[in-house]
């Protein structure tokens, strides 16, 4: 089932599961939310209906990114695709905004207060540029208060899994240390859930929530770094 939590008052965050329902076929089974995949666009227009019906909301309120690993920012207005950024923020309470992920992080944000939330998607090269606190930023900017800002990760590929040449290492690690980690092969690896969390800290956050699970190790959840060909869950964040 999918998980589903509580970003702040009358907000909600969910991360999709790929075996909760879903009509794509393999390697794409079953629930694939991605369009940037070579699955059935049919297939992945009903996925999107079937996630969002099992989560409370009308699917044609759902805000998509066309996501290209940048620190980029957009503030969405109305449903559909918001441009080729990764991150979006909207202080519409009727949109529902939504990241891609097969091992990145989601990274989901809210000031409820000030009626704004964000979302992200932070892969590794995301992380280096710093797109998490480009969407505290964003938000900011559109009236939030990062002291106010609740943050919820979801699921990604963990620093003792996701094993990387030292050049990509440095390069992650260069503006953020803690992406640095040993694999438990004692190789270097990218631990991107500890690098979001200290920037998020850095700009100001207080409060920030986290599924654990790797998805590399987790059988119910798409990774590309273990199935190569697959396809893609969400994060949702929206307003209950």
């Amino acid at each position: 089932m999918s998980a589903v939590i509580e970003v702040g008052p009358g907000v909600r965050a969910g991360f999709t599961e790929r075996y909760d329902g879903g009509v794509s076929a393999e390697p794409f089974d079953a629930l694939n939310l991605g369009m940037g995949v070579p699955d059935d666009r049919d297939a992945v227009t009903e996925n999107r209906r079937i996630a969002a019906k099992h989560l409370g909301f009308d699917h044609d309120r759902v805000v998509w990114m066309d996501q290209v690993h940048s620190a980029d920012i957009a503030v969405a207005e109305e449903p559909g695709v918001v441009g080729r950024v990764d991150g979006v923020v909207t202080t519409r309470t009727d949109l529902v905004l939504a990241a891609l992920v097969a091992d990145c992080l989601p990274v989901l944000a809210a000031d409820a207060e000030a009626g704004i939330i964000g979302a992200a998607h932070s892969g590794r090269l995301g992380t280096a540029r710093g797109v998490a606190p480009a969407l505290v930023a964003e938000m900011v900017r559109n009236g939030a208060d990062a002291e106010r800002i609740s943050v919820a990760l979801g699921p990604a590929i963990c620093g003792r899994c996701y094993e990387v040449p030292q050049s990509m290492q440095e390069e992650a690690a260069r503006r953020t240390p803690e992406a640095a980690s040993r694999t438990r092969h004692g190789t270097t690896g990218v631990d991107m859930r500890a690098a979001v969390t200290a920037q998020l800290r850095q700009a100001g956050i207080g409060h920030v929530v986290t599924d654990q699970r790797c998805t590399l190790e987790s059988p119910e959840l798409f990774s590309h770094r273990r199935d190569s060909r697959t396809g893609r869950f969400a994060g949702y964040i929206w307003w209950s």
